[in-house]
């Protein structure tokens, strides 16, 4: 299905996005927007940029069973350490984030789950730390993003005790990045032999035997292949056959329709 003017997927995206119409009175702001450009639009795809945790209700994952809501969810949680989470002032703990997690997973089956992550905040000690790593790894995350504290003068958290080393929050990012990698090589593993619709986004290369395509599922495993033909901007079954250094390497279905 081609969608008007061409474009086969959109992205909600914004400052807060979750807390979408809590200005005007609604609570369920997002929800009824995302409902209305579900029943008034046919793009193929729709996706949700990040979304704050205490934003969501359960009844919210309910609008993925439409399947033209992309599977994918970016929840920051920024640490997995309640004590660090109530320094940073984030409106979540451990409980609330599983338990917003679970309800998610279980209403949107092959759900890619994606998160922000800070460390070396003031007063992360080696504690802290580990059991923020711990949280983190047991959220069985698909991609984290990943950051350093970085000082900022005139904010509260500049004027905290304990800041981190430089060379000690350094080696917990690589820690957390490892955790990262290891988990989007196990989440599209799980993949791999199965066929799924793939929107070519960009050539990335050509050469004598073709282009070099690459694009996303829906739930945001990077696909790559090469092609004779410019396949940009086009939905197509993909098979996903080996796991490569940064992406997955697929090979067109047979049954090449867009989904």
């Amino acid at each position: 299905m081609m969608a008007a003017g061409g474009y086969q997927e959109i992205v909600l995206t914004g400052v807060h996005l979750g807390s979408y119409g809590h200005d005007f009175g609604s609570q369920n702001g997002l929800r009824d927007l995302v409902k209305a450009l579900l029943e008034a639009t046919d793009i193929p795809r729709i996706r949700l940029s990040s979304l704050e945790p205490w934003d969501l209700s359960d009844t919210f994952f309910q609008l993925w069973e439409n399947p033209r809501l992309c599977r994918h969810l970016h929840l920051p949680l920024q640490s997995g350490c309640d004590a660090t989470l109530k320094r940073m002032r984030r409106n979540t703990s451990q409980q609330n984030f599983q338990k917003l997690v679970e309800s998610a997973r279980a209403q949107i089956p092959g759900l890619g789950l994606s998160t922000d992550l800070i460390v070396g905040f003031p007063g992360e000690d080696e504690d802290e730390f580990a059991e923020s790593f711990a949280f983190t790894e047991a959220m069985n995350f698909m991609k984290i993003h990943v950051f350093p504290y970085s000082r900022r003068e005139g904010t509260p958290a500049a004027r905290m005790k304990g800041h981190v080393d430089k060379v000690m929050a350094k080696n917990r990012l690589r820690q957390i990045q490892e955790l990262s990698d290891d988990g989007g090589r196990r989440f599209a593993q799980q993949y791999i032999g199965q066929t799924l619709p793939v929107l070519w986004e960009q050539i990335r290369g050509a050469s004598e035997e073709g282009f070099w395509h690459a694009g996303l599922t829906d739930n945001y495993i990077r696909v790559e292949l090469k092609y004779p033909d410019n396949l940009t901007n086009t939905i197509i079954l993909t098979r996903l056959i080996a796991l490569s250094e940064n992406s997955v390497t697929g090979e067109l279905s047979e049954k090449r329709s867009q989904m």
